[in-house]
């Protein structure tokens, strides 16, 4: 089996405020605070002499080289990202960044912000619009009817507010 894996389509390039922090500090972290702590913890195991059985010496590397390639990551994608921190000009439709509130037919709310793909977290309330749902809401108005196909079959759902207010 081979290890070659297909290249991942890329997600939307568009960001909030809040989410360019978070990735920005990331970068900070990583790069200023932890890798000078881990080069320094494979500096003093490499000193002990014999590598190949130095626990701290080939867990430090290779958590080196995880950092280093996170920190590629990030500092390819923090140049592509468009930060998106104006309010549309019509906010009575749904568009990126907006805050938006769905009624299923059981009368059930759930509260939703349309962020990008680098930034969504399910269990916050921040919906990636790259997702099916995300795409379904892009455009609609207040009162719209949207129906997303999940594996327990399709949903409808109504919109019930819209607001680009920020949190």
């Amino acid at each position: 089996m081979s290890r070659y894996r297909p290249p991942r389509r890329r997600g939307s390039t568009y960001i909030t405020p809040e989410g360019e922090q978070r990735l920005r500090a990331e970068l900070h972290q990583l790069w200023k605070i932890e890798r000078p702590q881990v080069t320094s913890a494979v500096h003093e195991a490499a000193k002990n002499g014999d590598r190949s059985e130095n626990g701290d010496y080939i867990y430090g590397k290779r958590r080196l080289r995880e950092i280093d390639s996170r920190v590629r990551f990030l500092n390819k994608r923090l140049d592509e990202l468009k930060v998106i921190d104006q309010v549309p000009g019509d906010t009575g439709k749904i568009y990126f960044g907006a805050r938006v509130t769905l009624e299923d037919e059981a009368g059930q709310e759930q509260h939703w912000r349309i962020v990008g793909p680098d930034e969504f977290d399910l269990a916050a309330g921040k919906l990636s619009m790259d997702s099916p749902m995300a795409r379904s809401l892009l455009g609609k108005q207040l009162d719209d009817e949207i129906t997303v196909s999940s594996p327990a079959g399709e949903r409808v759902y109504y919109v019930t507010a819209i607001s680009y207010a920020p949190a």
